[in-house]
């Protein structure tokens, strides 16, 4: 599971860049797609994390 809290971890600084970037060139559509992208890792992030504490909990 830690190589989908990784992926989780990329896809968050992935959108945290693409925020910053449309920030610095007045880009309201890129800036909300970065936005968006950071959401959906700390979603997978927060995935990841449940499946790990269940399968631990389950042993």
């Amino acid at each position: 599971m830690v190589m989908g809290k990784a992926k989780a971890k990329a896809k968050h600084a992935k959108g945290k860049l693409k925020e910053t970037v449309g920030s610095a060139t007045d880009d309201k559509e890129m800036q909300a797609e970065g936005r968006a992208e950071q959401l959906a890792g700390k979603a997978q992030e927060t995935a990841a994390k449940a499946t790990e504490r269940l399968k631990k909990s389950g042993q």
